[in-house]
């Protein structure tokens, strides 16, 4: 009897129950520790107040900027629940997913039944010389960053190749960024809450030709939360419709892009998005909404060849014909992704669960996807070296 009681344990569903998110942008006067409290204060508060057993934290420039490692622990004591299980997780720009992947499997593990999940960035108190040094260690330390190759170069390079392979107009990926933008005007946590035209695109500045101004997003400080339950088929209790995490999936390849037979395939994108399909039963018409991970604009046309929305080198044309707009097929970067609302590195992954959580819930206001009830979720960490899928689902009954 008691095997089989804790057998069922370990298949509940994993819920999330609770969400916070702080604006992101310049966050002068607080602290790290402090970012973070915001967001975590946020997330306990919409889970009726539930307290974690654990805290997986995803951070990915702590140690460089704000000099701190044992971040978790940090956090943990900072929040007031010092004594239970702190982890930091890092993955560049995933570390976001990963550190929600880690949480899953503590909970469906069955030896933990409550848990935190907490991504935040602190950027803006240091010169741009020290970020661009913290955020090269996201590519090959040996080969890549001695060289003196930024993460914006490398982006440059592929777009350069994606734009020369597909024989597409140089403003093809300008859809991307407006988009993004058009959805950050209603999203109150977006650093840039201006739409822009493709006029604006088309006479932006470049940083790294092709890559313009607009087909990159900005860096800045942000804290987000989840509070994650195990459900054990018992009524809900708490305030907001219960979102189950339906599949999980993580993979890593060549960190290096030399060391990939094809640098225009996102392999873990492709991969990681796959496996969750197969976990969860589904297939891609299933999916109401796809959040992306846009740091560069090419990345968000790779992501969508990769995870199979479009063709290889059809994924720009997604943007051009409207279909990934908050009306469209495939809705993206729905509050505004990483280009409009800001790029928290190692928080990013976070920030967008957070969203696609919203809008499972019809608690995402001026910016709801009508009737979406499947969300897919994924963030890249550098060039696409690692890759966290996650598909979210509205419990029936909620």
């Amino acid at each position: 009897m008691i095997a089989m009681e804790k057998k069922k344990k370990a298949l509940s569903d994993i819920i999330i129950v609770g969400i916070g998110m702080t604006p992101v942008g310049e966050h002068w006067g607080k602290s790290i520790r402090e970012l973070a409290l915001d967001a975590i204060t946020a997330a306990r508060s919409d889970a009726a107040g539930l307290k974690p057993q654990a805290i997986f934290v995803a951070n990915m420039l702590a140690p460089y900027l704000s000099g701190q490692t044992q971040l978790a622990a940090l956090l943990a004591d900072f929040a007031g629940l010092r004594g239970i299980e702190a982890v930091t997780l890092e993955a560049a720009g995933a570390s976001g997913g990963i550190a929600l992947r880690q949480a899953y499997l503590a909970l469906a593990s069955g030896l933990v039944d409550t848990a935190l999940v907490v991504g935040v960035e602190k950027v803006t108190d240091r010169s741009s010389a020290e970020l661009e040094a913290a955020l090269s260690t996201a590519s090959d330390a040996d080969h890549e960053a001695v060289h003196g190759i930024t993460s914006t170069a490398q982006a440059a390079i592929l777009m350069r190749r994606y734009i020369y392979e597909n024989n597409m107009p140089a403003d093809a990926l300008a859809y991307f960024s407006i988009n993004a933008h058009t959805n950050a005007v209603t999203n109150p946590n977006a650093m840039y809450r201006r739409a822009i035209q493709i006029e604006d695109y088309t006479h932006a500045s470049m940083v790294s030709e092709p890559v313009n101004m607009f087909d990159a997003a900005p860096i800045a400080d942000g804290a987000a939360a989840l509070f994650l339950v195990r459900d054990d088929g018992s009524p809900n209790m708490l305030p907001h419709p219960r979102v189950r995490i339906a599949a999980s999936a993580a993979i890593s390849t060549a960190v290096a892009l030399h060391d990939r037979t094809d640098p225009l395939e996102l392999y873990t994108s492709a991969e990681s998005s796959k496996l969750t399909l197969q976990q969860a039963g589904l297939k891609h018409d299933d999916i109401d909404l796809f959040e992306l991970h846009d740091q560069y604009s090419v990345y968000a046309a790779l992501s969508l060849e990769a995870v199979g929305f479009a063709e290889r080198g059809q994924g720009w044309r997604l943007a051009l014909d409207g279909a990934i707009s908050r009306s469209g097929r495939i809705p993206i970067c729905t509050f505004g992704g990483s280009k409009a609302r800001g790029d928290t590195g190692g928080a990013t992954g976070v920030y967008q669960l957070a969203e696609a959580t919203l809008q499972l819930q019809g608690r995402a206001g001026e910016n709801q996807i009508a009737n979406a009830k499947i969300a897919m979720v994924q963030c890249l960490g550098g060039t696409g070296a690692t890759a966290a899928t996650h598909i979210l689902e509205l419990v029936d009954g909620s």
